[in-house]
């Protein structure tokens, strides 16, 4: 075989998964429960800070974006796959002329692909506010940027913890726990030792999306977010290489 058809075949099969997984999210009704709880929690903390406080921004909506992913993305993931494991069906897809690599990355795709579409429909709340005020494009388009980073590294999390059990709610409250201590480790750093707070401020996903949100786009920032995804990713690779080997 060619080297051309070869990488046909690579490709060709982490898209077939990719859309097979897909296919499976928006097929079930967990998918979008999801999405209406997300939805339901976003739109109060816009509309808290929109009516309440008669400011048309998306500052309060983001403020709490890195919590509301950190609940969310990993009910996404938590089935990605556990369920697979607990079936029997991953030992099957494992037999086919596919990789670790290629099974992961398909996996991981249409994860992050799926967290990402929680974030269309708020697109609305920038509808509203140019509508209602004259708000500052910069911080709006700097905070989706982050959030966008902020679904990848979620998202490879979830997808890792989801890969390390055959059970879905272990997998959810493992994601959920590596999630929430990334967004709230910063909150805690007036707790420590000032030597350790500059680490704290470095490992706090919530710090770096803040910086973003705010319209600063950083380096610094985008390499954190992509570090972290490749990181999870890379771990979870070796979690279904061993597998495949035992």
């Amino acid at each position: 075989m060619s080297n051309e058809s070869k990488s046909s075949v690579r490709k060709a099969s982490w898209t077939i998964i990719m859309k097979r997984e897909l296919a499976a999210y928006f097929t079930s009704p967990v998918a979008y429960i999801v999405c209406v709880l997300f939805l339901a929690f976003a739109g109060f903390f816009f509309f808290q800070t929109f009516f309440i406080s008669r400011r048309a921004e998306l500052r309060g909506f983001f403020s709490l974006l890195p919590i509301l992913f950190a609940v969310f993305v990993p009910a996404l993931t938590m089935r990605v796959f556990s369920e697979e494991k607990r079936s029997g069906s991953l030992e099957t897809l494992m037999t086919l002329p596919v990789t670790p690599n290629q099974v992961v990355a398909g996996k991981y795709l249409a994860s992050f692909v799926s967290a990402a579409v929680l974030l269309v429909p708020t697109l609305s709340y920038v509808v509203t506010c140019a509508v209602f005020g004259t708000p500052d494009f910069g911080p709006i388009i700097g905070g989706y940027l982050g959030a966008v980073l902020l679904a990848a590294s979620f998202s490879a999390i979830g997808v890792f913890a989801s890969a390390i059990t055959k059970n879905q709610i272990l997998s959810f409250f493992v994601a959920l726990a590596i999630c929430l201590a990334l967004s709230l480790v910063s909150f805690f750093s007036v707790l420590l030792p000032s030597p350790l707070v500059s680490f704290i401020t470095f490992i706090s996903a919530s710090e770096h999306f803040d910086s973003i949100s705010r319209g600063i786009i950083d380096s610094r920032d985008v390499l954190y977010f992509l570090s972290v995804t490749a990181i999870f990713l890379v771990l979870t690779v070796r979690t279904v290489r061993g597998e495949r080997r035992s």
